[in-house]
């Protein structure tokens, strides 16, 4: 096909296309974006130009292989350390201080989550700044979930190495003291702030969240910046949604200065801080100023301004799962359940379990263990996945929730332990298999961790491609195939 031939039509159904799978926007004016994209991304489905690599998208169905090299064109990777800068300020003076008093005294627990994260430059800034404002981070169970549509974005952040440019706004002695000399003008993350990142890859427009599963329950902060701003108006409204469920309550969200607009995030209240707009969970009353840290905010990110005094924020009332109510209706549990009313869930629930012996009962448990989780409630959710347990031992389900449950609690041996139940009781449990090979992926044992991904693989071998998972919450085996393809890429490369 001639270079330009190609219908402005065809352009716009290739747009549509894209952005259904993907959520990203290219309407007309950002049609040259779009052409440059094609054009750069021809040369990988043997194409000369990108008006015949467009006809042939067009002409086959897009498969998950396709997508990831069409999204590794079409997003773009230009982050750096600590980009948008009083954003972070505002997490260092003021939000993480504050989840910080207010879960010192319970779990010692937080789980943050860098969505369309790029290159990592943006997860690993978080892994730093917790080591700052925190002086006893080592004591505490820290996750940073990190993900991505585009698989060459991960590899390149699950490898740490970044030039100069990345650390464009950056001190000198800064990167001196996170970052070790790998060579070549090439710096690497330190392993202590390497550990405390997972990465994954995660479609923001099509993958279910949250989901137990894929690690995105029960956040406490999200940042989701320069993202929104690429997506369609509904897909935008959409993920919004899902990120809100994915938070606990009085969780944080953050994205760009340029995303800001009040209307497109329902159920959450604005916080202005210096040069920044943040979002809380839920309708809230003014912010009250943090406890300050006891110790400073490390020079080496001396753009922060200093802590501020006052009063923490208000505790999450997390009793108020355990509330009593008269009505134990297990299927409007369900109905709240789905429109991501966590906490009302599991009061009906256990009110539901509470009344006596019922049909039902494993599956009334199986959603009061995901609901506790999606709130943060983990050892509420340990004890009901381990009555579930008690009333039947043999079911695999049981133990692969209670697996997922000491996995966010940090008990690997126990979470892996639970999980190797769960695969001898039912062999042909999928994601079960697959956990065990994110488990061992994660502790590098990576012979392990292919064996049981191609468990999983054979497994959906023959399953067609919109079956949902089973334990899954809306995951299709076509989409774990992809994911288990590109995991496996990943694995026989380290």
């Amino acid at each position: 096909m001639r270079a330009d031939s190609l219908p402005a039509d065809d352009w716009r159904l290739l747009g549509e296309l894209i952005a259904a799978r993907t959520g990203l926007h290219f309407p007309a004016e950002r049609r040259p974006d779009l052409r440059r994209a094609l054009a750069e991304a021809a040369p990988e489905f043997g194409f000369d130009n990108g008006d015949a690599c467009a006809a042939w998208l067009l002409s086959t169905p897009l498969s998950g292989d396709a997508l990831r090299k069409l999204a590794s064109h079409l997003t773009i990777g230009e982050t750096y350390f600590f980009r948008e800068r009083p954003s972070f300020n505002a997490l260092a003076t003021h939000v993480l201080p504050a989840l910080i008093h207010r879960k010192r005294g319970t779990d010692r627990r937080l789980r943050l989550w860098s969505a369309a994260c790029s290159s990592g430059e943006e997860a690993y800034s978080l892994a730093i700044l917790i080591q700052q404002v925190l002086p006893d981070w080592r004591d505490w169970n820290i996750h940073i979930l990190a993900t991505d549509i585009n698989p060459r974005f991960l590899r390149k952040a699950e490898a740490g190495l970044y030039g100069e440019w990345s650390f464009r706004e950056s001190a000198p002695d800064f990167r001196a003291k996170y970052f070790t000399p790998a060579g070549n003008r090439q710096y690497q993350v330190r392993a202590e702030a390497r550990d405390l990142v997972k990465f994954a890859e995660l479609n923001l427009a099509q993958d279910g969240f949250p989901s137990i599963a894929t690690d995105t329950n029960a956040m406490d902060l999200i940042l989701c910046r320069n993202l929104l701003i690429y997506f369609t108006p509904v897909h935008a409204r959409q993920l919004i949604a899902s990120l809100r469920r994915s938070l606990t309550d009085d969780g944080w969200l953050v994205v760009s200065p340029s995303e800001c607009s009040q209307a497109m995030f329902p159920g959450f209240a604005p916080v202005n801080f210096p040069g920044s707009i943040l979002y809380r969970k839920r309708e809230s009353p003014p912010l009250a100023e943090p406890t300050p840290m006891p110790a400073p905010v490390d020079a080496h990110l001396a753009f922060l301004a200093p802590p501020l005094s006052g009063q923490p924020l208000g505790e999450t009332e997390v009793a108020r799962i355990l509330a009593p109510t008269a009505v134990p209706d297990s299927e409007a549990a369900q109905k709240l359940y789905s429109q991501g009313r966590y906490m009302e869930a599991a009061a009906l629930l256990r009110a539901a379990l509470d009344a006596g012996p019922q049909p039902g009962d494993a599956r009334l448990l199986g959603l009061l263990v995901r609901a506790l989780a999606n709130v943060g409630a983990l050892d509420e959710a340990l004890a009901a996945s381990q009555r579930w347990i008690a009333a039947d031992r043999i079911d695999a389900s049981a133990h692969y929730l209670n697996a997922m449950v000491l996995q966010e609690l940090g008990d690997r041996a126990g979470a892996r332990a639970a999980l190797q139940r769960a695969v001898y009781l039912l062999p042909e449990f999928t994601l079960a298999h697959f956990a065990l090979g994110n488990a061992a992926r994660a502790a590098a044992r990576h012979k392990e961790a292919q064996r049981h991904f191609d468990n999983a693989a054979h497994l959906l071998r023959d399953h067609p491609a919109d079956d949902i998972v089973p334990e899954s919450e809306g995951l299709t085996a076509g989409r774990l195939r992809e994911i288990i393809g590109a995991l496996t890429t990943g694995v026989r490369h380290a």
